[in-house]
C-alpha cells in the first residue's frame, strides 16, 4: 500500500506526475474532474485545527467524486481509549484513506503500518509533505516554460528563515533533496536541523544538500525563493516570548528581498504575522505568491489523493 507521510515517499517520477496533474486539475476546474473517488469515504482526523488544510481536503475529496468525513480532537483522540493500532484497523473496515493532521509523526506510520488502506500526512510536528508539494507547484506554474513543471525547480536557490528545526524546514530538506533544489536555511544558533530528519533523508537515499549559516542578508543572495513562517507553531505558546527574540534578526525585510534575484518569490504557508517573521511590505508586495500557495493546496492535494487512489486500483488489480 502506498501512503504519503513524506515528501520522498513519491519518486521523482511520481512527484512529476502530482505536479502536472495538480495543473491539470487547476486548469480544469469547474470544466472537468475525473471522478477518481468516486464510491469512496475519505476520512480526515484533524488532532489539530486547520483552516486551509481542512478546507482544501474537504473541497478536494467532494470534487474528486468521494465523501469526506471530518474527526477532530473530539470525535476520536490517537491512542487514548483506544490504541492506534485498533484505530488503524477498525478505520480501514470503513472508509478507503485516512487523512491524518496530528502532532506525533509517529502517530501516522503507526496507522500506515497497522491499516489497510492509503494514509496522508496533513501535517505533523515533523513534517508538512503537502505544503512542501504545493510550494513547489506554485514555483512551477511560474517558472516552467512548457510541461515539465518538475524540471523548471531543478538548481533553484530558496533560502528558508527563521525556525530551520521546524517541520516545514523539515519537509524542505527532503522536498530540496527531491526537486534538485538548492537550499539554504537561515536563523539563528540553537535553532538548526536535528539529526532526526538528517537519518530521513538518508533512508529515502538522499545525501544532505542544505546549508545553514546565521547570517540573513548574506544567505539571500542571488535567491529564486524566500521563503518563511511563523516563530511560535501550535504547542510552543510557553516559549512565545524566548523565540520572538531570538527570531527578530531573521524577520525577512525588503532589504533581504533586495538581496535575492529581482524576480525572486516570496513564500509562506500561512498564517502569517506581519511585523514579525516577515514585514507587511514583503508579506503583501508584488513578488509574495501566499494567496496562490493557499489556493493550490486544493489542487495538489487533490492530484496527491488521485496518485493514492491510482496506486491503490494497480495494486488491486494485482491481488
Amino acid at each position: 500500500m502506498t501512503h504519503f507521510l513524506k515528501e520522498t515517499d513519491f519518486s521523482p517520477a511520481q512527484a512529476a506526475e502530482v505536479l502536472s496533474l495538480a495543473k491539470s486539475l487547476k486548469r480544469n476546474r469547474g470544466k472537468h474532474t475525473p471522478p477518481v473517488l468516486s464510491g469512496q469515504t475519505w476520512a480526515m482526523i484533524f488532532s489539530k485545527s486547520s483552516t486551509r488544510t481542512r478546507v482544501s481536503f474537504d473541497v478536494g475529496i467532494h470534487e474528486l467524486g468521494g465523501h469526506p468525513i471530518f474527526l477532530n480532537k473530539n470525535d476520536i483522540q490517537l491512542g487514548r481509549g483506544e490504541t492506534i493500532h485498533d484505530t488503524a484497523k477498525v478505520l480501514s473496515r470503513f472508509v478507503h484513506g485516512l487523512i491524518v493532521r496530528t502532532f506525533d509523526h509517529s502517530e501516522v506510520e503507526l496507522l500506515s503500518k497497522e491499516g489497510s488502506v492509503p494514509v496522508i500526512n496533513a501535517l505533523t510536528d515533523f513534517l508538512h509533505p503537502c505544503q512542501t508539494y504545493t510550494d513547489a507547484f506554485s514555483m512551477a506554474e511560474r517558472w516552467a516554460s512548457n510541461d515539465d513543471l518538475f524540471g523548471s525547480l531543478k538548481d533553484r536557490k530558496m533560502v528558508y528563515y527563521g525556525d530551520t528545526a521546524n517541520n516545514i524546514a523539515n519537509s524542505w530538506i527532503l522536498g530540496a533533496a527531491l526537486f534538485g533544489m538548492e537550499l539554504v536555511l537561515c536563523g539563528p544558533e540553537g535553532y538548526q536541523p536535528q539529526a532526526e530528519i538528517d537519518a530521513a533523508l538518508q533512508a529515502s537515499g538522499y545525501d544532505k544538500t542544505y546549508s545553514f549559516t546565521s547570517d540573513a542578508l548574506a544567505a539571500a543572495a542571488n535567491a529564486d525563493v524566500i521563503y518563511t513562517d511563523t516563530w511560535v507553531s501550535m504547542g510552543q505558546e510557553d516559549e512565545s516570548k524566548e523565540r520572538i527574540e531570538v527570531m527578530k534578526p531573521y524577520s525577512v525585510t525588503s532589504d533581504i528581498m533586495k538581496q535575492a534575484k529581482p524576480d525572486a518569490l516570496f513564500m509562506h504557508d500561512l498564517p502569517a504575522y506581519a511585523g514579525m517573521e516577515v514585514q507587511k511590505d514583503v508579506l503583501y508586495g508584488e513578488q509574495s505568491i501566499i494567496f496562490d500557495q493557499a489556493e493550490n493546496r486544493l489542487h495538489t492535494q487533490k492530484a496527491i489523493m488521485a496518485e493514492l487512489a491510482r496506486s491503490a486500483r494497480s495494486i488491486a488489480k494485482d491481488i
